[in-house]
């Protein structure tokens, strides 16, 4: 029997960066992603310029976020907070329960992990800090291609 290999090694260095859902971020897909198609999983090594802030916000899937370099904050949906830096990982469970936000003072690497391939899946919906309320773009939806829901999110 002859198996053949598809086991990838490569230098995150090489990977092309794209911008993020907000300015100041880029992000370096790592896996889950054309080059690097993985089956359940998203890799991603993002970075967010100084004074970078992302606004309170959810995901209906799991997001883990380890941190390679500089120093942020990080919020929850109660208003706690973190000070983050190397070392440090920050896992949100699916839903509300793991709503977070960003505040870079510094520039901040994050390796990022999310528990889906599919855009559809892996979109963040924003919350109103003061009222709540919660809500997603229409222009960001239709570029992530939910707005046609393709594809079912309980699959």
């Amino acid at each position: 029997m002859k198996i053949k290999s598809e086991l990838q090694v490569f230098n995150q260095a090489g990977e092309p960066e794209t911008p993020g859902v907000i300015p100041g971020l880029t992000v370096k897909k790592l896996a889950g992603c054309a080059d690097h198609p993985a089956e359940r999983i998203s890799v991603g090594l993002a970075t967010f310029g100084p004074g970078t802030h992302e606004h309170l916000h959810w995901h209906m899937i799991e997001t883990f976020h380890y941190v390679t370099a500089g120093k942020g904050i990080v919020r929850d949906i109660e208003g706690n907070s973190w000070e983050v830096g190397p070392g440090d990982v920050v896992f949100g469970p699916a839903g509300l329960r793991g709503a977070h936000e960003w505040e870079v003072k510094e520039s901040l690497s994050l390796l990022t992990i999310k528990g889906t391939t599919s855009a559809e899946r892996a979109i963040q919906f924003n919350i109103d800090s003061k009222t709540l309320q919660s809500s997603a773009d229409m222009q960001y939806l239709v570029d992530r291609g939910v707005a046609d829901m393709k594809q079912s999110f309980y699959e």
